[in-house]
């Protein structure tokens, strides 16, 4: 069972100090997009679950990685749900951030309509949305492409359009597939029901990943830190995975439709849509440390493609470590 010597939110704070420093700090803001992921904080707030460290704590969303990565620089977020590899990158670029967890294994699908794409082979001459040009979801799909031996000048491929659009240009036939994050997935799929079409989850990333690596789980997303938090709160290293999180991930599979419930508004997204997503979303709370290895595996397979991708180099054991 959690202690108040456990730790919440990936920094580490005595029992004795807890109560003084949390009064004293400015409240605590944690960040996420509107994504899987963010459902941890975000049910960690709504349950209550940081009032020892926090009282006051709450959620935000993120809407752009640009306004993510200028938050960080800034120092205007300092607890924010992160692609990993962005928080590889800030880190090395000497911005002062470290990974405390991962918080999803994987949530990519390449969305298509039923029966129409069995495998990369066939998205050669169609028409292919990937939401976020050179963000993790474009640097994974081109992986996928390449261990296939597809080149991406073999589709086309089209970043414009929100997942709203996306869905739509799907129904109408005007696009063959579309790569999509957890809950926009279960989103488009379920509103092409609605309207009489079958969309399917044609291709698992997480399944081609493995084949790719060796590794069943890409560290896609997890909980970044900024060194002056944890400076703020005491600093110190982690023992223990992340206490408030853990239990809110207990919380969001022990009853996945409250636990939507209370995020719809935060994440502003409709609770069915939310609740619908969570089994494949692949949500964890594994602290930094502990998926190293697969953190390594995904740093190295997109440093092959280029570098500057994870900031020049891998991070040092810091990193993974508050």
């Amino acid at each position: 069972m959690p202690t108040r010597r456990t730790f919440a939110a990936g920094f580490c704070l005595s029992a004795l100090a807890a109560p003084r420093l949390a009064r004293a700090a400015e409240p605590l803001t944690l960040w996420g997009p509107p994504a899987a992921p963010a459902l941890i904080l975000a049910t960690a707030v709504q349950e209550g679950l940081l009032k020892d460290l926090a009282p006051a704590a709450s959620f935000k969303t993120w809407r752009t990685p640009d306004e993510m990565r200028a938050g960080l620089a800034a120092g205007t977020m300092d607890a924010v749900v992160v692609p990993t590899y962005a928080a590889a990158n800030l880190h090395n670029r000497g911005l002062g951030i470290r990974l405390a967890t991962v918080l999803t294994d994987g949530l990519l699908y390449l969305v298509a309509p039923a029966g129409t794409v069995s495998g990369p082979q066939d998205l050669k001459g169609r028409k292919v949305s990937v939401s976020l040009r050179n963000e993790m979801p474009d640097f994974i799909f081109r992986r996928v492409l390449a261990a296939a031996n597809v080149s991406p000048s073999d589709l086309t491929i089209d970043y414009a359009g929100s997942p709203a659009e996306v869905g739509q240009l799907l129904m109408s036939g005007k696009l063959d597939a579309a790569l999509m994050s957890e809950p926009a997935a279960t989103a488009v799929i379920l509103r092409a029901q609605m309207a009489g079409k079958a969309l399917e989850r044609a291709i698992d990333t997480r399944k081609a990943w493995a084949s790719i690596t060796g590794r069943g789980a890409i560290p896609q997303a997890g909980l970044a830190v900024a060194d002056g938090l944890t400076r703020r709160f005491g600093g110190g290293a982690p023992a223990a995975p992340p206490a408030a999180l853990v239990r809110a991930l207990e919380a969001i599979r022990r009853d996945p439709g409250a636990a939507a419930r209370a995020a719809a508004g935060t994440m502003e997204l409709p609770a069915p849509v939310i609740e619908q997503s969570i089994p494949h979303s692949s949500l964890v709370v594994r602290p930094a440390s502990e998926a190293r290895d697969d953190l390594v595996a995904l740093f190295e397979v997109l440093a092959q493609s280029d570098p500057r991708i994870i900031g020049g180099k891998l991070p040092e054991a810091r990193f993974y470590a508050l």
